[in-house]
């Protein structure tokens, strides 16, 4: 297994003035919890940290949109020298701009599907949004980026033509605010991506989910896939150490049910690990959280 720290908060907004957001640390901080430990037998890899910038740039409305770009591109150099040597790539963020470059790195051993579990679909895009009164933030754009909606920064890769995943290939689980009047991107719902909200998953129960998981992956069965994980989908009372908590969420004993059989998949080419703010936790405690949580996962040696 290769373990890649991301240290991204590229693709995210200040939550205040002059705010900038601390994920860009959780790697060290995963780290310190006990990360490298808990991996068992791993090379370790760290891509340096990129400039935060607050301020627009020209020929671009993505926020850090051209270090976004260069970030991930970086990334994805890395992730598919695992693809290559057949190793699973473990990538610990940083913020969800960087599932984007984890697929454009994986896509290297062919197409892929993804599960991206996250509590919120991060769909926002041109269609839904002004970019004119708005910096796009990534972080809350990346599935609408995969799928190849956006800038060209963020959609186009090099050596692979279209999307980094087709809609059919997606499954988006741990939405929580889809049945909000004002949920930011109801044009989700016109697509093919399998979607389980929040609500659903809590309601029909893991071995549930996993049976709609999977059916999805199977349609197309000798392909890979990648897993996404933004730990916001947990509820806030577990993890308010985030960029943006919310409730409910799903449990994490059900969490690591539903993930498991997946991360133990031989198809699996990797996992992103995301959003998790060490600014916002200040003793630790949600860190030893997350280890705990992670080290009941089957992850590849």
């Amino acid at each position: 297994m290769l373990v890649i720290a991301a240290p991204s908060n590229l693709g995210l907004s200040p939550l205040r003035p002059n705010h900038e957001p601390g994920t860009w640390r959780a790697p060290a901080a995963l780290i310190t919890a006990g990360l490298l430990q808990m991996t068992g037998p791993h090379t370790f890899k760290e891509l340096p940290r990129l400039v935060y910038s607050t301020q627009a740039q020209a020929g671009t409305r993505l926020r850090n949109g051209y270090a976004m770009r260069e970030f991930n591109l970086a990334l994805a150099d890395l992730v598919r020298g695992a693809s290559r040597n057949g190793d699973f790539a473990l990538v610990i963020g940083g913020d969800c701009s960087i599932l984007l470059g984890a697929l454009a790195g994986a896509r290297d051993a062919g197409p892929l599907s993804l599960i991206h579990i996250d509590g919120h679909s991060d769909f926002r895009h041109p269609d839904n949004y002004d970019p004119e009164q708005s910096l796009g933030a990534v972080a809350g754009m990346d599935l609408a980026m995969a799928t190849g909606r956006g800038d060209s920064l963020a959609t186009e890769w090099p050596d692979i033509a279209g999307p980094l995943v087709a809609e059919a290939d997606v499954i988006q689980l741990g939405e929580r605010e889809n049945r909000d009047d004002d949920f930011a991107w109801p044009d989700i719902n016109s697509t093919a991506i399998t979607r389980i909200d929040v609500f659903e998953a809590v309601m029909i129960g893991p071995a549930a989910v996993i049976e709609r998981i999977r059916t999805t992956l199977d349609k197309v069965p000798d392909q890979g896939f990648w897993i996404h994980l933004d730990v916001d989908v947990l509820d806030q009372a577990v993890m308010p150490a985030v960029d943006c908590p919310g409730s409910p969420g799903i449990p994490i004993d059900d969490l690591v049910s539903i993930m498991s059989p997946f991360v133990a998949d031989s198809r699996c080419r990797g996992m992103t690990v995301t959003v998790f703010d060490p600014d916002l936790d200040p003793d630790g405690r949600f860190a030893a959280t997350l280890i705990g949580m992670m080290a009941r996962l089957p992850l590849p040696d």
